[in-house]
């Protein structure tokens, strides 16, 4: 059964790159950076889980939350920590053109 995961980082995902270094198979991949951008996936399709970076500021990251929980009781949220840094994380940024 395929999943669907919404990645949101502060400068972007670049949706290849994910894919490229992660062997994923059976899951849908979106990506945003901000409220808008949750809210538009979320009203396209239902989403098994989303992954945020830590570098979104704590009132968004709070905004997005409650708009996930309020849309759906079965998401769920895996939040990046600031302290490990982002060499314990993906990473969720666009590339230079």
């Amino acid at each position: 059964m395929s999943k669907t995961v919404l990645l949101l980082g502060r400068t972007g995902v670049v949706l290849d790159d994910v894919r490229d270094r992660l062997d994923i198979q059976d899951v849908n991949l979106y990506a945003g950076t901000n409220l808008d951008d949750v809210s538009r996936v979320f009203e396209a399709q239902p989403i098994d889980m989303v992954i945020m970076g830590a570098g979104i500021e704590i009132a968004a990251r709070l905004q997005i939350i409650e708009h996930i929980f309020t849309a759906s009781t079965s998401t769920t949220v895996h939040m990046k920590d600031w302290d490990s840094g982002p060499q314990r994380h993906a990473p969720l940024r666009q590339r230079n053109p």
